[in-house]
């Protein structure tokens, strides 16, 4: 750790950033985790297919995609504090689209606001997620994002209730309402329906404007990566490319992402496949978030007081494979508790991978953090195979398929993928300091 590094880390300032960073965490936790009840929401309001309801956390995780290596080179212009305020203003702007096209029922405006609630976070989860890794010595860092975490998910646990209350109730009165009516009578049932989405999304745009203003003119140290996050032997590295390591951990962000996504915004729909009401399934995604928080609360006390960062995301990945067996050999609710127990499995392993993947970057902090944020995209590619392939095969047969692999990748990653590299740019380190001594 160098020394700008240790002396934030004593700083008394440090937990009032760790405050307002955890503060950021529970918006983009909220707005994260509102995909899982919006794909129930869209499939009703805009009479849409399984597949095209799947586009609202497809849009949303494919922008992390697109927008992640711009958003480095932002950040390189504008800091990391006033990128973070870029990123709040620029979901400001897709909360105000989705809302009102949602309104108009307009599915391709609709799905397009929710790109740009994407595009903002891609720009604000660039920065934020380095930011608060290396707010402190990077051993620690997963214990600080576990901190973060528990914001994330107390915020996605009551994400779908709000949704829930307020636009979604009667889901299921709705849908019996427009099964036999005629034409009109439908058009008019749904409209209805999809404007109860307006005022929610119009003040959640001007809450996360506000929000920008505010972490303008926040206490919030600049933080400068190439300071506080280099290893020795890696200054002279000029390219991602020569730190094997971050690639891998962008394959592993991309597996994490989608295993939590089925485990959280698909878990309806997995439910809806074993016949359960819809007025019932749209809460199934707090359940999943309510053992995550559970997840993060355990990793917060025991790491790295107990066990390291890595050792406990070895454990984690067993555990998924596990819970995601459990899931296959049940039936109807049984089933549902499994993959929602899923969410304890995941709880730690963002907090793991993240810091495990950009130890050492140096100046190169900023890029190989868009590397991952890529990764997020997982998140809508491996959801978009379960619903086409349950279409034609046994669902829990295709969510086993799908999720063992996924763990299995994060568990090489846990006991090897994450020293790749590093124990070669140790040992040139030692070979220059016995050949400067002869």
């Amino acid at each position: 750790m160098s020394a700008s590094s240790a002396t934030l880390s004593a700083s008394p300032g440090r937990y009032g950033s760790i405050a307002i960073v955890g503060a950021l965490f529970f918006v983009f936790g909220f707005v994260t985790w509102l995909n899982g009840p919006l794909i129930s929401f869209a499939k009703l309001a805009f009479d849409v297919s399984d597949t095209l309801a799947f586009l609202i956390p497809s849009a949303f995780y494919l922008s992390y995609f697109f927008l992640a290596l711009p958003s480095s080179l932002i950040l390189r212009r504008t800091g990391m504090k006033k990128g973070m305020a870029l990123g709040l203003f620029v979901m400001a702007i897709g909360a105000l689209v989705f809302g009102q096209y949602t309104t108009a029922r307009v599915y391709p405006g609709a799905v397009a606001g929710i790109f740009m609630i994407g595009a903002g976070l891609a720009i604000l989860q660039t920065a934020v997620n380095p930011y608060i890794s290396i707010l402190g010595p990077i051993e620690g860092a997963a214990q600080r994002i576990a901190v973060m975490g528990i914001c994330n998910k107390i915020a996605g646990w009551a994400a779908p209730f709000v949704i829930g209350t307020l636009v979604m109730h009667g889901m299921g009165d709705v849908a019996g309402q427009i099964a036999g009516a005629d034409p009109a009578t439908k058009e008019r049932v749904l409209n209805e329906f999809a404007a109860r989405i307006h005022d929610p999304y119009m003040v959640m745009a001007g809450l996360l404007a506000l929000l920008a203003v505010g972490i303008v003119f926040s206490p919030l140290p600049e933080i400068r990566p190439e300071d506080a996050n280099v290893e020795s032997g890696s200054a002279s590295k000029k390219s991602l490319f020569q730190f094997p390591h971050v690639w891998l951990g962008a394959l592993c962000i991309f597996v994490y992402v989608g295993v939590e996504v089925m485990a959280g915004d698909a878990i309806g729909t997995y439910g809806q496949a074993f016949g359960l009401p819809l007025d019932e399934t749209k809460y199934f995604t707090g359940f999943t978030l309510g053992a995550m928080l559970v997840g993060y609360m355990v990793g917060l006390v025991v790491i790295p007081r107990f066990i390291s960062q890595e050792r406990y995301l070895s454990y984690s990945a067993v555990l998924g494979i596990a819970l995601a067996t459990g899931a296959f050999l049940t039936k109807g609710y049984a089933s549902v508790y499994f993959v929602a127990a899923l969410g304890f499995a995941n709880a730690m392993m963002w907090p793991a991978i993240f810091p495990l993947a950009i130890h050492g970057l140096g100046s190169l902090t900023e890029k190989g953090s868009a590397l991952l944020i890529m990764g997020i995209a997982g998140g809508a590619v491996i959801p978009q195979l379960f619903v086409h392939f349950k279409q034609a095969h046994d669902f829990q047969l295709v969510f086993l398929l799908l999720m063992v692999p996924c763990y299995l990748y994060i568990l090489y990653f846990a006991v090897r993928g994450h020293r790749v590299g590093h124990q070669a740019a140790v040992a040139t380190t030692a070979a220059r300091g016995a050949l400067s001594q002869n």
